[in-house]
């Protein structure tokens, strides 16, 4: 694997996804990731970076959001420590002012360079995208964060599948597992409940399946039992969050007439047509 590859791979390693779908990267892990030891020096990185993003017209809040967090110390103590959640430009930002001497610098400003211009792109196309697109792009993304977290789950002990994500379902759809949504959805036996869900149902899922990896990873989870009760946690969280903000339940949001794979068997018959 070559280096640019392996670095790509740190960067969407450590990436974080918000409840409306939008990536975004914690600078303790990038600092890691960009092999800085001390978090004074990175902190100074971060800075300029800021500086930059100012006298460019572009407002730092947008892009660098505090996220102090208060972390365990010996003896039962605690201690506040300094955090921000980047969005790609920040990341980037922060890479043009690193020090240009570590070759993982070079490599991530290559990275969030191309890949800001990608995320500028993805997200004016989004907001043009049909309901049934929008389906599409969120079913795919979950797809992608149902794998990485059954891979975190696997770590963490998980054995029985059903029963972990089932308990992540309990929690966001107060009390229904993945046949009691099938059910109320009337749909047929084995048929993928994520592929007859709106995009604003997929959404609250893709949230659910993140925060859940990021949890099981922060907490350092190594039981069964632990994943299970950490999945449902964060999916009652969730509904929580969706009842404070006067938003629509999951179990109340209407299931699409046709499911996404009705759509592409229907999209490749009219691709054979012509």
């Amino acid at each position: 694997m070559k280096d640019t590859d392996k670095t790509n791979k740190s960067f969407e390693d450590i990436k974080h996804i918000d409840e409306n779908g939008i990536e975004y990267w914690y600078a303790r892990e990038l600092q890691a990731v960009l092999d800085y030891k001390e978090w004074r020096k990175f902190e100074n990185v971060i800075k300029k970076a800021i500086n930059a993003c100012e006298n460019s017209g572009i407002s730092m809040f947008e892009h660098f959001v505090g996220a102090d967090k208060t972390i365990k110390m010996p003896k039962g103590a605690t201690k506040n420590i300094k955090e921000y959640k980047l969005t790609r430009y920040a990341c980037y930002l922060i890479a043009q002012n690193g020090d240009s001497r570590k070759k993982v610098i070079a490599l991530a400003q290559t990275y969030f360079a191309v890949q800001t211009r990608k995320q500028e792109i993805t997200e004016k196309e989004y907001s043009m995208l049909t309901e049934d697109e929008k389906r599409f792009y969120q079913r795919n993304l979950t797809k992608k964060g149902n794998y990485s977290l059954n891979q975190t789950a696997k770590k963490a002990g998980v054995k029985n599948f059903d029963k972990f994500h089932n308990a992540g379902y309990k929690g966001l759809y107060n009390g229904e597992t993945a046949d009691d949504i099938a059910k109320r959805k009337g749909l047929r036996y084995r048929e993928d409940i994520l592929d007859n869900m709106g995009s604003d149902e997929l959404i609250a899922n893709l949230f659910r399946i993140s925060q859940t990896e990021q949890k099981l990873k922060k907490d350092n989870i190594q039981t069964e039992k632990e994943a299970n009760k950490t999945h449902y946690n964060i999916g009652k969280n969730i509904r929580e969050v969706i009842a404070k903000n006067g938003g629509t339940m999951p179990e109340e949001l209407p299931t699409p007439k046709k499911s996404l794979k009705q759509l592409e068997k229907e999209n490749k018959k009219t691709l054979k047509r012509k």
